[in-house]
């Protein structure tokens, strides 16, 4: 879209996928300390039709209409005032990275992924390795970084046993090969049809559902030490059934019962440091991150739709 205007998709009420719909909306520009960025790809989640049901993050004063997404990948295309002193963080204790335009980035904002177009803070992306595909770097931040947060305050070791809630979406994804690689048993519920997925990453699959409780027992004679719940109501009830110590229980969905159950929910902030060790293992192909479908700017409603159905293994990706 010419001029001062690009295509992003938005809503202007809160209501069902159908209120996401392709807009015109203003170019934005860069300021002190900011990068443009030409979007190529951008993640989708649950966090996004959260926020379209009606669910406003605090943070957030902006009046409809909206745009969804906060994690993408796309070319810097202008450079604001400042942000050649300041840099990208680098990876794996580098120094800072330049950013000009044409470099190619990797980065996470709460919002206003969805478009053509978004303005960030520079220290919020980090350069993409070469040969990272675009959908894969676009859909990366959110799992990485939560699941990285999640495995961390957990902390699972060596002839530890680890129970993985909807271990075959994103989060679980990443959660399961953080917490291998840690030397940790893990065993990881999900739908049948995706138990190879699963024992490829490195997880003793676990169908879930009535029974589930004995099931897991059976695979772990020697107990469960912690888990992550991913999936909340019932699967939250097995956890807290199996885990001894609530303190190694964490939940990302059911964040209201925490305080009262005593078990831990996220706590930490993203990071462009973060962001970028995770990217180069992607692009030398040591960790495993599954897209497993990808949409256009004008079937975002669709991608919306397939997120609520709560199944799937892997990602979603916007292609813009």
């Amino acid at each position: 879209m010419s001029g001062n205007f690009m295509k992003a998709a938005a809503f202007a009420e809160f209501g069902g996928p159908e209120v996401l719909t392709v807009m015109s909306r203003p170019m934005p520009e860069a300021g002190p300390g900011q990068v443009r960025v030409r979007i190529k790809a951008a993640g989708m989640q649950p966090f996004d039709t959260a926020v379209r049901a009606g669910w406003t993050p605090p943070a957030v004063t902006d009046p409809l209409p909206r745009i969804p997404g906060n994690e993408f990948a796309g070319v810097v295309d202008q450079v604001g005032p400042r942000v050649a002193d300041q840099g990208s963080p680098g990876g794996q204790g580098e120094p800072g990275v330049r950013l000009d335009v044409g470099t190619e980035v990797l980065g996470f904002s709460l919002l206003n992924s969805y478009a053509e177009y978004i303005v960030v803070p520079a220290t919020d992306v980090t350069p993409k390795p070469p040969g990272l595909p675009w959908e894969v770097a676009g859909a990366l931040t959110a799992a990485v970084q939560t699941a990285d947060i999640a495995i961390s305050q957990l902390n699972p070791t060596a002839g530890e046993t680890l129970l993985v809630h909807a271990a075959a979406g994103a989060v679980g994804t990443v959660a399961v090969q953080l917490a291998v690689r840690r030397g940790a048993t893990v065993i990881g519920t999900a739908r049948e049809e995706n138990h190879a997925y699963l024992r490829d990453l490195g997880a003793i699959p676990v169908a879930y559902g009535d029974g589930l409780a004995s099931r897991v027992r059976a695979l772990a004679p020697g107990g469960v030490d912690a888990a992550l719940d991913g999936a909340g109501g019932a699967a939250l009830d097995v956890s807290l059934e199996l885990v001894p110590d609530r303190g190694r229980i964490l939940t990302m969905v059911d964040h209201d019962k925490a305080d009262e159950l005593g078990i831990m929910v996220t706590k930490g902030v993203r990071t462009a440091e973060r962001l970028a060790r995770y990217a180069a293992l992607c692009a030398k192909g040591e960790l495993k991150f599954l897209i497993r479908r990808t949409y256009r700017l004008e079937e975002a409603a669709d991608a919306h739709r397939e997120i609520e159905t709560r199944h799937g293994r892997g990602k979603l990706a916007l292609l813009i």
